[in-house]
């Protein structure tokens, strides 16, 4: 999002629109990349419990605007960092919702990352679709707001792992998007 500020960019969170420190948190972050955006207030806490597909799949066609799109980014599906189980089931209902013609777009990446289970500080996966490694003063922008805007520990996870490198799957239907998730062996 940082190297295309001249999009329209439009952020769906999912998660914590009640929370009182992280909702002002998103509504800056939002000002600073001049993008439109809304929160639901899906539990995205460390003792998550699964949900229901369908259940997430609700909460993101009542928050996403009712549009075509150029281009969704979404969490991966096969996990991330951390095997974020919240993540994980965005990921699914996303490229379910895409393949149900529940939402449009001409291009859908996830993104492409992995830890090893976590044995290490996630890392992109050199198999993806799409690799970019960030200029110094983007990257420098994108921690800033990590560990500024939403004030993360300098040597916390989430600032040790802002990543100068990015990756993504990318996906320019929802066949293809299938096709991956069941080579994945990813469930729906």
């Amino acid at each position: 999002m940082l190297l295309h500020p001249e999009n329209n960019w439009f952020i769906v969170c999912l998660c914590r629109k009640d929370d009182p420190d992280r909702a002002p948190k998103f509504k800056k972050v939002l000002r600073l990349y001049k993008a439109n955006g809304i929160m639901g207030n899906l539990d995205d806490g460390p003792k998550q419990m699964p949900m229901d597909t369908k259940v997430v799949q609700k909460v993101i066609l009542s928050l996403l605007p009712k549009q075509n799109f150029d281009l969704i980014l979404t969490h991966s599906p096969s996990g991330e960092y951390n095997r974020h189980l919240r993540h994980e089931e965005i990921g699914r209902a996303v490229m379910e919702l895409w393949k149900n013609k529940k939402i449009n777009t001409k291009e859908l990446w996830a993104f492409a990352f992995e830890d090893g289970n976590k044995k290490y500080y996630p890392q992109v996966i050199k198999g993806a679709s799409i690799h970019q490694e960030l200029p110094q003063a983007i990257w420098k922008e994108k921690y800033l707001i990590i560990t500024e805007v939403y004030g993360f520990e300098k040597a916390g996870f989430e600032a040790q792992t802002t990543p100068k490198n990015e990756a993504f799957w990318s996906f320019e239907n929802s066949i293809a998007a299938q096709e991956w998730l069941e080579k994945e062996k990813i469930q729906p």
